[in-house]
């Protein structure tokens, strides 16, 4: 498919995802948002593709929300435009493939949350985060879901109510980053990452994924319920088998993906 807004290019069993509306900071228009749900989708059905980088072209990762969108129209338009913003973190879950942001500049409001939502992130020494919907008048309310789950309430809070950004360091700090990287070496570090997660069974990892977000939100006796069941099934793979059989036997294990 073409895309007005995204590109997407192949690198063997990466797939790269780029926000591609430089001129406007990479906001997130209700068409951006639309062709990356598309392109997610397309993504998540091809079973050749192991993991995904979700990555920006120029010196802005996303500014959030297209403001020139936000002004003058219906309730019901508003709540489309958050409908769609809804679907389009929920598809970067719901995929079985893992999905890293590579995170250069400025990732702000629904930016902020993009991020956030993405099952990994690899972010540049310039990289900064924020949630300053508040200094406009508009609370980062759908952000704020995303970035309560991985930096947990007193953290978030504070980026709420001050609208403050925080580095990339912090950010590694607080549990919104999982590295940080010289910003010459962002790509390469992104792409090693992904090649270390698309080495596993593409089963195996969609699985698992599956299994964080479906258990992260119930106690600990109904996670631990679904979680064993879970397990039990995933014994029953080839590719546990595989798995099992190779590290037994000191070889490199075979995929098949079942």
């Amino acid at each position: 498919m073409s895309y007005a807004n995204i590109t997407v290019a192949r690198e063997n069993q990466i797939a790269v995802i780029t926000l591609n509306r430089p001129q406007r900071r990479n906001a997130l228009s209700l068409e951006l948002m639309q062709e990356l749900i598309a392109a997610l989708s397309e993504t998540g059905s091809d079973g050749g593709t192991r993991a995904v980088i979700l990555a920006a072209a120029g010196q802005v990762y996303c500014s959030g929300h297209d403001l020139s969108e936000m002004r003058g129209r219906t309730v019901v338009e508003y709540r489309r435009i958050f409908d769609i913003c809804t679907d389009l973190m929920t598809k970067i879950q719901s995929i079985p493939q893992p999905v890293i942001a590579e995170v250069q500049g400025l990732a702000t409001a629904a930016g902020c949350q993009l991020a956030a939502t993405c099952d990994l992130v690899v972010a540049g020494e310039e990289a900064r985060f924020a949630t300053p919907g508040v200094k406009i008048g508009l609370f980062c309310t759908t952000p704020m879901v995303a970035l309560t789950r991985v930096i947990g309430r007193k953290r978030a809070m504070e980026m709420l109510l001050t609208g403050r950004a925080i580095d990339a360091h912090t950010a590694a700090e607080w549990g919104l980053v999982n590295r940080v990287v010289p910003a010459e070496a962002l790509a390469a570090e992104t792409r090693k990452l992904a090649d270390e997660v698309a080495a596993a069974s593409s089963l195996v990892t969609a699985i698992g994924k599956q299994a964080f977000y479906s258990q992260i939100d119930l106690d600990q006796t109904k996670a631990y319920a679904y979680a064993k069941e879970v397990m039990a099934m995933n014994s029953l793979a080839a590719d546990a088998g595989e798995g099992i059989s190779a590290f037994l036997e000191k070889r490199a294990p075979c995929w098949s993906g079942r």
